[in-house]
């Protein structure tokens, strides 16, 4: 009996690991400066160490309305989209960044003055919940990343 329960335990360990949630880090989320009433806008950096996943809703206090949309050049003319979710693979840093992907906040509840600091929650389909502190940045300030997305949209 002892003896079939490892077997079965050896056996199973590989589909429990990649069943298990990856592991996600939210690093650097900024804002920029927005007045009450109108859209604001969050960038960060999503990191996953574990098993593809996804980010598919948000939300954050200071906002009615909380979405992912992507920024992009078609011809020559920047345009920018809803998109339903953002695919996070493993080892590939996702980037919120302008240019790109990034949060909108529509419906602001209150400015978002430089100095200023918000929770931000995001929504994984298999890591669940991850809450980061988004703070407001001066009108000008860049990514300390260096790149931006130009690219056209793709279907996810």
């Amino acid at each position: 009996m002892l003896r079939a329960l490892v077997v079965s335990m050896t056996l199973l360990a590989p589909l429990v690991a990649w069943a298990q949630p990856g592991r996600i880090e939210v690093t650097n989320a900024w804002s920029r400066p927005a007045i009450a009433g109108h859209t604001g806008v969050v960038y960060a950096t999503i990191t996953n160490t574990g098993a593809p996943d996804r980010l598919g809703r948000l939300s954050s206090p200071v906002a009615a309305v909380s979405s992912l949309h992507l920024s992009y050049n078609d011809n020559g003319i920047m345009k920018m989209r809803p998109v339903a979710a953002l695919p996070v693979q493993a080892g590939q840093p996702a980037r919120l960044e302008p240019g790109g992907y990034h949060v909108m906040l529509e419906g602001l509840k209150q400015s978002l003055k430089p100095g200023d600091t918000f929770p931000l929650t995001l929504i994984f389909d298999k890591a669940g919940s991850i809450t980061t502190n988004v703070t407001v940045q001066r009108m000008g300030h860049t990514p300390s990343t260096g790149t931006m997305n130009m690219g056209t949209p793709t279907q996810h």
